[in-house]
């Protein structure tokens, strides 16, 4: 099949590609003019505002009895493996540090014996 919009009385297809190509097209442009709106904005706006007020409490609940669950089969909750990371993240940095203090250390023993 060719790239040229000319008419294929050959292709059975021809008719409808162009339609759904039309179509498209012509949804499109309706659907870019009704969103470039302010009143869409604003209508899209309060829409967004009523879900997140409406989803608060939901998802307390949900976080609830999910802690709850989990809680009663013995496995950690977000809350404890966040408390895990940071203490893990607070024990590499003192680590560091401490390697820091021995490589400062070695090096202070180092000289003063290629000194004597």
């Amino acid at each position: 099949m060719s790239n040229n919009d000319t008419y294929n009385p050959f292709d059975p297809t021809g008719m409808f590609k162009e339609m759904r190509d039309a179509n498209v097209d012509a949804w499109s442009k309706a659907m870019l003019q009704m969103v470039h709106t302010d009143a869409y904005a604003e209508s899209t706006g309060v829409m967004l505002d009523a879900w997140l007020t409406s989803s608060g409490p939901f998802r307390k609940a949900i976080e609830s009895s999910m802690s709850q669950a989990l809680s009663s089969l013995n496995l950690p909750t977000r809350e404890d493996i966040t408390r895990l990371a940071e203490r893990m993240t607070n024990i590499e940095m003192r680590l560091d540090d401490l390697d820091a203090c021995i490589q400062s250390l070695v090096k202070s023993t180092q000289r003063e014996e290629n000194q004597s």
